[in-house]
């Protein structure tokens, strides 16, 4: 017998060890018989065919259903829910900036017909300087309503509130409308050089659309979603840039100003300026924008005044003056005297002053230096030289003037001694009492030093003076004796001699 022969390479294994014969289709019987002979066929073995490696589809299919999904999951984090609206802008499957864009498009092109009496026409959004905070409106709709979060789908719109530009408003709708327009008048203010004061002429108002009505007609067409809506354009009053209570305000500032203004020391005006003169440095500019006047002073204006303010501020302080008797002792305040003044530095008072002037205040603090007072003492005395029968008038020892007198007789003698003046009577009737030897009516400017003894005059009495005649006083002529009224003060000292 032959040996049989396997084909290298086969793979047994995954037949189980058995081969099958090669050009044969059966196996060998009993009855076949195997030998040498030329008609024993020569066997040779074949290996089986190996299966083919089995396709593992699924594993694909499972990783290209992960990767979508992933996909999706990762788009549902940067776009806005399904069936979210913002004012009438549908957003939903937009990232915010998108969004964005589509709801400033949107009011951009929303278009508003003007309607009425002879008026047929069209402005846009885009025209009327019509904005929203697209940006913050599509983030606020990303927030509340993100795709992620199926919960927050189809919600109801967000609010979208619309603004106009009336800087670009008015000219679109009047260039639609010309014939509904008429200009405001502003109110005026003027100086009156009649009345040197501040006057009004009031705003007239005007005619126009109501932007406030267009921009709520489009806001609600917006809402609705509607690409144009209808606006009946009525006209209605348009009021002034700058009313007339405006105007009527400032007025009352400005003359309130020109009844104060001048340059101040403390609360006295020590230079008060005049009216036309403040008005001339004035400048009143109408302010549209804000519906008001602005003040402005001109320094240039204000300095020649402020070049002769030390000629009107300084001054030289003047003495406090006190009657005092010889000791010292105060008996009368003279004069309370007034502190002295000099202008400091004034190279930036006008520039001061016109700034000041711009807030409404007209009063200014001038800088000045205080000299003070100085309190002089005048300690007077009389001395009467019965002997001289003059009387002399010291003061710090000094002789200021000296009189001719007329003292007692004899009988009726002046005291002597040292006294002090104790009264003052501006007239009096004197020894006219029952009894009483001489009655002497309407004597005047009486300083009494001793009892029932003074200084007075006597025109009306003598004739002459110079030697004893009177009734213990000290008669003078009358001019003398009323300098000695007014000189003297109760306690000033008296002394009586031969």
């Amino acid at each position: 017998m032959t040996d049989l022969a396997t084909k290298p390479g086969a793979d047994e294994a995954s037949n189980g060890g058995a081969v099958e014969p090669v050009g044969h289709t059966t196996a060998p019987t009993d009855d076949a018989p195997i030998g040498d002979g030329p008609d024993t066929p020569e066997l040779a073995w074949a290996p089986v065919e190996p299966e083919p490696k089995k396709r593992r589809v699924w594993l694909w299919v499972g990783i290209g259903a992960g990767a979508a999904a992933a996909a999706i999951v990762a788009t549902s984090l940067i776009l806005i829910a399904p069936g979210t609206t913002v004012a009438g802008v549908s957003v939903g499957w937009m990232t915010p900036g998108a969004a964005a864009d589509a709801i400033q498009q949107r009011l951009a092109e929303t278009t508003v017909v003007l309607t009425g009496d002879g008026v047929e026409a069209e402005v846009t959004g885009a025209d009327l300087g019509a904005s929203v905070d697209a940006q913050q409106l599509a983030e606020t709709a990303f927030a509340e309503h993100p795709m992620w979060n199926p919960g927050a789908w189809f919600a109801p719109p967000v609010d979208a509130p619309v603004t106009l530009d009336p800087e670009a408003a008015t000219p679109a709708l009047r260039g639609a409308a010309p014939d509904l327009y008429t200009d405001p008048v502003d109110a005026v203010l003027t100086f009156d050089p009649a009345t040197a004061s501040y006057a009004v002429t009031p705003a007239v108002p005007g005619v126009g659309i109501d932007i406030a009505a267009v921009q709520a007609a489009l806001q609600s067409g917006f809402e609705a979603g509607s690409t144009s809506v209808e606006f009946g354009a009525v006209p209605t009053e348009v009021a002034a840039d700058i009313p007339t209570p405006a105007a009527e305000a400032t007025a009352g500032q400005l003359n309130g100003m020109l009844d104060s203004v001048g340059f101040y020391v403390g609360e006295e005006r020590t230079v008060p300026v005049d009216r036309a003169v403040a008005a001339s440095w004035l400048t009143v500019t109408a302010e549209p924008a804000d519906g008001a006047f602005r003040i402005t002073a001109d320094p240039a204006a204000i300095q020649p005044l402020v070049d002769g303010l030390a000629a009107a501020v300084n001054r030289a302080p003047e003495n406090a003056l006190v009657i005092t008797n010889r000791a010292g002792k105060v008996l009368r305040e003279e004069a309370a005297g007034q502190s002295g003044r000099e202008l400091g530095d004034a190279q930036s008072i006008a520039s001061d002053f016109a700034t000041q002037l711009a807030t409404g205040d007209a009063s200014f603090e001038l800088p000045v230096t205080e000299v003070p007072v100085t309190t002089v003492s005048l300690a007077r005395s009389i001395d009467v030289d019965l002997g001289d029968q003059r009387a002399y008038l010291y003061e710090n020892g000094n002789v200021v003037d000296s009189y001719v007198i007329s003292s007692g007789l004899s009988d009726t003698p002046t005291p002597t001694g040292n006294f002090t003046v104790n009264g003052y009577s501006r007239v009096q009737s004197m020894g006219c009492f029952e009894g009483a030897p001489y009655c002497v009516r309407d004597v005047p400017w009486v300083t009494w030093f001793a009892p029932d003894i003074g200084f007075h005059g006597a025109n009306s009495l003598r004739s002459s003076l110079g030697y004893p005649q009177s009734h213990g006083c000290v008669n003078m002529w009358d001019d003398a004796a009323k300098f000695v009224y007014d000189w003297t003060a109760m306690g000033t000292e008296v002394s009586v001699h031969w």
